[in-house]
């Protein structure tokens, strides 16, 4: 699957999941998940090995459940990077980052991509 569809599904995934968190989560324009998309891309591909390295001793303690705080993480950093995009909090941001990867698997597999 190629990138460009990649983030296409990552933005819509986005904004699904920033609709089932409604309150809490505000995603302002499709413009602003595929923003979101690319941002989230480059933090995971510059930031998160960094954080995953940094880390890795409570990671191994915790049996890999620190990486859900990574994971919270990177979102609360692209919350502030993209204008348009709100989260409320530490919490908010670990049940999007949860609620995300699950969409945007189901949305993987259903346009015949592979994880």
């Amino acid at each position: 699957m190629g990138f460009l569809l990649r983030i296409l599904v990552s933005a819509i995934a986005a904004m699904f999941t920033a609709y089932l968190l409604k309150p809490a989560v505000k995603v302002d324009s499709f413009v602003t998940a595929l923003i979101l998309a690319l941002v989230l891309a480059i933090l995971n591909a510059l930031v998160k090995p960094l954080l995953v390295l940094l880390t890795f001793p409570v990671t191994i303690v915790t049996l890999g459940l620190f990486l859900f705080v990574i994971n919270a993480v990177i979102i609360l950093l692209a919350a502030k990077l993209v204008p348009g995009f709100k989260v409320d909090g530490f919490w908010w941001a670990l049940l999007f980052s949860i609620v995300m990867t699950i969409v945007n698997s189901v949305l993987i597999g259903l346009a015949g991509g592979s994880n």
